[in-house]
């Protein structure tokens, strides 16, 4: 088995692109749950998930068994040739979990990418503008139109300009790195903004971007790879009155944060803001490659026929998946499993914040529902995150880090048991405080001519 294992990740050593990086080389043989097996038979306790495309856990079986069914009775049924039934079983199953009852007309893609794409050509389209104002720390993909709107990290497209003209970006309410919050006496905060961030929307209005010339405002109600920021009380309701002010269309982009992730069906409910397109992927179909736009009736008949479609657009398989998880979500009642887990996960943490020799080291804690996220402070013993990363492996479960500062994000399984999170706080917690019991000890002096290991 152990030779199996390395055989197969030197073959993907080898022969994989370069370009992808990847936590871990070891070779996933399968996933239950909310554990995957590698080959060789090592077992992980996953707070990754896909990047929480497997919301409901690997190989759910409602959605295994959807999608075996449907791969015996329809696999491609391509949209442009005719309707087909997942397809519109799903939209069925979707319109009533909306965040607003305008948002009653679909588009089915593959990728979250795509999804994004197929957003702006529907803001350009219909408003008959040009200019896309993102987020600064923002992630909206790897395509080439997607990432000249990515703002979280150069690594997306350095070496690749030049990008798509007509992007502007402003600031996000990232209040824990907010210059303006951490120098003043007012005590600014999430739940008490100094919406600086307003000020340069509507300044980047005047001096960059006209709003005649401005199609949409892309934002993610909570950043993703730009460090799980949820967007500051009161910030998103004064972004739609910009919008509404200047003919303007509002896209969210919940890709990552849609689907109960943050404990509403979609995060942007937590604002009680109505966007004019939303954007989804990930969560919707547990792992089968489907994504989507939707907005009102009124904005998308603006496309003419022809204009919108793809070879594998709204993949019947991916469609069926998309309607068990639907079906999952209130026959298990997801949503409030999320809640619970969510508790016993940020208790832990905020619980690590507030102890004096742990919580020195730590500069934020923060997220919504499963979507949580510790920020660490720099130091001189380099990134904490990383390396309670790599104690987390050892021990058998996998995290992420993200965004440019020092941060981790656990995204585990929506239903994730209340035993495997005990499990998951147990391991993180031991982490955190071996990475700092490490940094604390004294460094040993090296002697010329002693050999280093």
């Amino acid at each position: 088995m152990a030779a199996a294992a390395t055989r197969l990740s030197q073959f993907g050593v080898r022969h994989v692109a370069k370009g992808i990086g990847r936590l871990s080389s070891e070779v996933i043989e399968s996933g239950s749950g909310s554990h995957v097996t590698m080959v060789g038979g090592k077992r992980y306790l996953d707070f990754t998930v896909g990047i929480g495309v497997a919301n409901l856990g690997h190989c759910h079986p409602a959605v295994t068994k959807a999608i075996q069914a449907q791969v015996g009775t329809l696999v491609h049924g391509q949209v442009n040739i005719a309707f087909q039934k997942p397809y519109l079983e799903l939209i069925e199953h979707l319109i009533p979990n909306m965040p607003h009852p305008s948002l009653d007309t679909f588009f089915f893609w593959n990728s979250g990418s795509e999804a994004v794409e197929a957003a702006v050509k529907l803001a350009r389209h219909a408003t008959k503008k040009q200019n896309i104002i993102v987020m600064q720390g923002s992630y909206h993909g790897r395509t080439f139109g997607t990432m000249s709107m990515t703002r979280s990290k150069t690594v997306y497209s350095q070496g690749f300009n030049p990008l798509l003209p007509g992007i502007f970006s402003v600031p996000f309410p990232y209040c824990a790195q907010c210059s303006i919050a951490q120098h003043s006496s007012q005590n600014y905060s999430s739940s008490n903004c100094c919406m600086d961030p307003i000020t340069q929307l509507e300044l980047l209005l005047k001096r960059e971007s006209a709003p005649s010339d401005t199609a949409a405002i892309f934002i993610e109600p909570v950043l993703g790879e730009g460090g799980y920021v949820p967007a500051a009380e009161g910030y998103l309701k004064r972004v739609r009155e910009i919008c509404d002010k200047h003919n303007i269309l509002l896209v969210t982009d919940e890709v990552q944060s849609g689907f109960g992730r943050t404990g509403k069906m979609f995060a942007i409910e937590h604002w009680n803001v109505r966007p004019d397109i939303l954007i989804m992927a990930k969560g919707i179909a547990n792992g089968m490659p489907l994504s989507g736009i939707v907005s009102s009736r009124e904005l998308m008949d603006t496309q003419p026929p022809g204009t919108m479609g793809g070879t594998y657009a709204g993949n019947a398989v991916s469609c069926a998946a998309g309607v068990a998880v639907a079906k999952a979500f209130k026959e298990e009642k997801i949503l409030e499993n999320v809640a619970a887990r969510s508790k016993q996960l940020r208790g832990m943490l905020d619980k690590l914040w507030a102890e004096q020799e742990i919580g020195k080291h730590i500069h934020d804690v923060r997220g919504l529902g499963l979507m949580l996220a510790v920020e660490f402070k720099p130091g001189t013993a380099g990134s904490i995150g990383s390396k309670v990363q790599a104690k987390c492996k050892e021990k058998g479960m996998l995290i992420l880090t993200t965004s440019i500062y020092d941060t981790l994000r656990f995204i585990p399984a929506l239903n994730i048991t209340e035993t495997d999170m005990t499990e998951g706080c147990r391991i993180l917690e031991e982490s955190i405080r071996e990475v700092v019991a490490e940094g604390q000890q004294p460094k040993e002096t090296v002697t010329k001519g002693q050999a280093l290991e």
